[in-house]
């Protein structure tokens, strides 16, 4: 869609990196905290110090609650170990297995320690399992979340049997190796391949928003092109119907005033005759400008729908107004008339319209011949002029060559095959010629001779 300044903008509400996410990107990257590794250092920190503070209160405070006997040896030795553990998540992002695996190899003392009496777990075994599920692909995390499972499952068993729970908890239910073996299982399982799971559906959810983001840039840009394209166009279409509109009437009104302006000593009563002439065709000049305009701005009130479209059935009238200017024109017509395609009865009235012009302004008083031929499956128009009979009006500035481009143009929107060159006579000509269908064979109104040729 586009606002009222005409400027393109992004239909499609793609949804962003969250707010908080882009705060903290922000203001880490003011205070110079940049690239993954430094970041990912900068975590690991401050999640030490959290696994510290939570495992002083967890030693100091919930396990004499619960009725746990832990050492002060073996509580601050537990702590140290899983406050190192932390540290190693700098390594996160850098190195995703290898962290995982020096997280679960410091995990191993940590159960050592803990067991039976409890399962001692830190912050860093979930950041990094987590880690693991975004940046690797689902198989292989999972694998590796599994190994981890395996070793901490083995560890726990092996400590329990060690320490002989066995014997300490007979008749115990919920408390022997087994059970104890079962618990780390289970937890073990939740921790590594629980996060996986969780890191993988948010990298993959990442991911759809980044191609999501990609298509719309896409569809903007697709667009943006169709509306260049498309204003293209219409400034192209409004070219050739001003140029072919004010060329033809213009260039009549410069033959006119070149007459009067030669008449008025000798015979004033001609040229005010002539300037007359000039007038009305000015006044009917800026009717036809003010209905192309309103045609092209698509307004109801500049048309009453009854305006006459120019076609091919009105090239008597073409030829007429060109005699008038005093240019020789013969127009042949072979075959009978009959309907084509609207957009290309209007093309093909307008090639010759330019062509009349053209031969008045390059090659005044020259003879010209307008041919119409109507074939079983194709409409063809031709016009040939001769050699200029005295010298053309001088004008101030070029064309640029408009009128052929104008007159190619049309040709190629209707489908058809143009030719324009000089003749090997010294004069010019322009032929075009435009495919039917069978449908387009009905005739429409009073038929040619039998022989299909009818000279005007």
């Amino acid at each position: 869609m586009s606002d009222h300044s005409g400027t393109v903008t992004d239909a499609v509400d793609v949804p962003g990196p969250p707010r908080l996410t882009k705060w903290f990107d922000e203001r880490l990257t003011r205070v110079g905290v940049t690239g993954r590794f430094a970041r990912d250092c900068l975590l690991a920190a401050l999640l030490t110090v959290l696994t510290f503070l939570i495992l002083t209160l967890l030693f100091r405070i919930v396990a004499p609650a619960q009725g746990l006997t832990f050492g002060p040896a073996r509580a601050w030795l537990v702590i140290a170990l899983c406050s190192g553990q932390a540290m190693l998540l700098c390594l996160r992002r850098v190195r995703p297995l290898l962290c995982l695996a020096l997280v679960v190899g410091v995990q191993v003392p940590v159960i050592v320690l803990s067991v039976p009496e409890a399962t001692i777990r830190g912050i860093a075994p979930f950041v990094a399992a987590y880690t693991v599920g975004t940046l690797l692909p689902v198989r292989p995390a999972l694998l590796a979340a599994g190994a981890a499972v395996v070793v901490e499952t083995a560890s726990a068993a092996v400590a329990v049997r060690t320490a002989g729970a066995a014997e300490l908890a007979v008749g115990e239910p919920g408390s022997g190796p087994l059970a104890t073996s079962v618990g780390q299982l289970a937890a073990s399982a939740l921790t590594y391949l629980g996060l996986v799971f969780v890191g993988s559906y948010v990298a993959t959810y990442r991911r759809y928003l980044q191609l999501v983001r990609v298509r719309a840039d896409e569809a903007v840009r697709a667009q943006q092109a169709t509306v260049r394209a498309a204003i293209g166009a219409e400034r192209a279409r409004m070219a050739r119907e001003l140029h072919d509109v004010a060329a033809h009437h213009l260039s009549g009104m410069v033959v006119q005033a070149a007459a009067a302006e030669r008449l008025i000593d000798p015979d004033p009563s001609a040229a005010k005759t002539a300037v007359a002439w000039i007038r009305s065709q000015g006044k009917e000049t800026l009717d036809n400008l003010r209905l192309v305009v309103g045609v092209l701005r698509g307004r109801p009130g500049d048309s009453d729908g009854n305006d006459p479209v120019p076609g091919l059935a009105m090239l008597d009238d073409l030829v007429r107004g060109a005699r008038q200017l005093g240019t020789p024109v013969e127009f042949v017509r072979h075959g009978p008339h009959r309907d084509v395609p609207p957009i290309a009865d209007v093309a093909l009235y307008r090639i010759v319209q330019e062509s009349l012009s053209n031969a008045r302004q390059h090659a005044p008083g020259a003879p010209v011949r307008v041919e119409l031929r109507f074939r079983s499956r194709k409409v063809s128009v031709e016009v040939h002029n001769g050699r200029s009979i005295r010298r053309a009006e001088p004008r101030s500035s070029t064309t640029g060559g408009v009128g052929l481009v104008g007159m190619r143009e049309r040709a190629h929107l209707i489908g058809g095959q143009f030719t324009a060159g000089p003749t090997a006579t010294g004069g010019w000509s322009v032929a075009v010629t435009v495919p039917t269908t069978g449908d387009d064979a009905r005739a429409t109104g009073a038929t040619a001779n039998a022989n299909g040729d009818n000279r005007r």
